[in-house]
């Protein structure tokens, strides 16, 4: 499998936040493939940052995960989140 370095962004250009959020809630790529439409091979080109999502796909991955886009994909790689909430590095 294609590991993306925290500080490189896929193909795509995104940094995305995918598979951390699937794993908190104990969801599979076929369940989050399902509840947006599109197939669980995507879900896994999105979180290697293969494929860049169209903006409505973006959005309804975010919608699922009840956060706003931003929570989910970004430009910009993301903090750790002991980072974010704690100062830590």
């Amino acid at each position: 499998m294609n590991e993306i370095s925290p500080k490189e962004p896929g193909e795509s250009g995104l940094f995305n936040r995918i598979a951390v959020l699937r794993a908190e809630r104990g969801i599979s790529r076929q369940e989050l493939a399902d509840a947006v439409g599109v197939n669980y091979q995507t879900i896994g080109f999105l979180e290697r940052g293969d494929y860049g999502p169209s903006l409505k796909l973006a959005f309804q991955i975010a919608a699922f995960f009840g956060l706003p886009v931003e929570a989910v994909f970004s430009m910009e790689p993301f903090k750790p989140l002991s980072e974010q909430v704690y100062g830590a590095r």
